[in-house]
């Protein structure tokens, strides 16, 4: 099968998830073609069966704004064409989805058509698709797709409560991890020896947005710190990192919080973590504390959104209200100070994260749902004859 698949390139869940579905794709056999603005953060330079198609957005005196979304409609259609793709799977509504749909009505006036495919990942539907200016653009774009998955049982209800979209049915495929990327007796801790100090390491990764609660973070580890001589690991950048490394100042413990910026490869890391924190107050998923748990890394964090379908409270981490650091750093150190129980939760997590989310199950999801959607039969607009131009006619 020929796969089209686009998706923000840039750090983050949604970005990850949908490279990491394109190498797995490949790797089974297909044809994966991804187009975006930019190279995907996750995606190596060179891989069998994989294409990467630019889009290029010009620059004209005309827009303050340059229109990404046409243009990518325009890089869409030029694909599909070129490469005859069976299948366009949008990671975020809007612009993608609403931008495929754009490319399907041009291939449609020739003749041509391909299947759309729109995987709801969070913000496009929580906060952005709720906007009064995208809530109608939003709807339209989910509702003209031919399939459309959310990552979560929070996220489909979330859609249909925001939405309604009667005209669809969503159905839920959650995120996914590579168990053997993730096994962290095979990698080696980056961080050496001298710097960690005997300490126990926490860690956090996200895109340091205000709904990640980064100030949480470092709230939740200078009490866990109190307990537990610890380091934290920050992963990733954002808006909220000067916030971040603020609180770190103001609580006295910068001198035990390392921040790291954005780093791709994050299971070697993870390898060396004895705790996760996550404290969003909104988490369509929780990517990364899905990582966390195939790491056999016990996660703490908020009870929010989609997040509970991944922690299991009281087994594979634990779960406290948005904003209750006291709480959060309470069930962390326990873990840190009982050796007994954070083996039982590492273990737990681990063998979780492996028995629900496996790669081989959740791609097998996917390529299933695109062979139902390819064999529903289409009906072609018939093409359309342009009138030629005579010399009278205005150009």
């Amino acid at each position: 099968m020929k796969i089209g698949i686009t998706c923000y390139p840039t750090y983050g869940g949604s970005g990850a998830v949908a490279t990491e579905l394109g190498i797995a794709l490949a790797a089974r056999g297909h044809e994966v073609h991804f187009v975006t603005y930019a190279q995907p953060f996750r995606l190596p330079s060179f891989l069998p069966r994989v294409y990467f198609h630019e889009v290029d957005v010009g620059r004209y005196p005309l827009f303050e704004y340059p229109p990404y979304d046409l243009a990518l409609a325009v890089r869409m259609h030029e694909v599909v064409r070129e490469h005859q793709l069976d299948v366009l799977h949008c990671h975020y509504a809007i612009p993608h989805a609403t931008s495929a749909w754009i490319a399907r009505s041009m291939l449609r006036e020739e003749g041509l058509d391909v299947r759309v495919v729109t995987t709801l990942h969070g913000t496009d539907i929580t906060i952005v698709g709720q906007e009064r200016s995208f809530h109608a653009i939003t709807k339209f774009s989910i509702e003209k797709s031919h399939a459309v998955t959310a990552v979560s049982e929070y996220l489909r209800d979330e859609t249909y409560r925001a939405f309604g979209c009667v005209g669809c049915n969503v159905e839920v495929i959650p995120n996914f991890i590579d168990p053997a990327l993730y096994d962290r007796q095979r990698h080696r801790f980056p961080i050496p020896a001298d710097v960690v100090q005997g300490r126990r390491v926490v860690m956090h990764i996200s895109n340091f947005r205000p709904v990640k609660r980064v100030r949480d973070v470092v709230g939740t580890f200078a009490r866990i710190n109190r307990d537990v001589p610890s380091l934290l690991v920050m992963i990733g950048d954002g808006p909220e990192r000067v916030e971040a490394e603020a609180e770190a100042r103001e609580l006295g413990v910068s001198e035990h919080v390392m921040f790291l910026g954005k780093i791709d490869a994050i299971a070697p890391l993870l390898a060396g973590a004895d705790l996760f924190l996550l404290t969003s107050d909104k988490e369509s998923f929780g990517l990364s504390a899905l990582e966390a748990m195939a790491s056999g890394v016990p996660v703490v964090g908020a009870r929010a959104g989609g997040l509970p379908e991944v922690v299991t409270d009281g087994v594979t981490g634990f779960l406290c209200d948005v904003g209750d650091v006291e709480a959060m750093a309470r069930a962390g150190s326990r873990l840190l100070s009982d050796r007994a129980a954070w083996t039982r939760v590492s273990q737990a997590a681990a063998a979780d994260a492996r028995a629900r989310f496996s790669e081989a199950t959740i791609v097998g999801q996917y390529e299933a749902l695109y062979e139902r959607t390819v064999r529903e039969p289409l009906a072609l607009t018939p093409v359309r004859a342009m009138p030629a131009l005579t010399m009278d006619d205005p150009a």
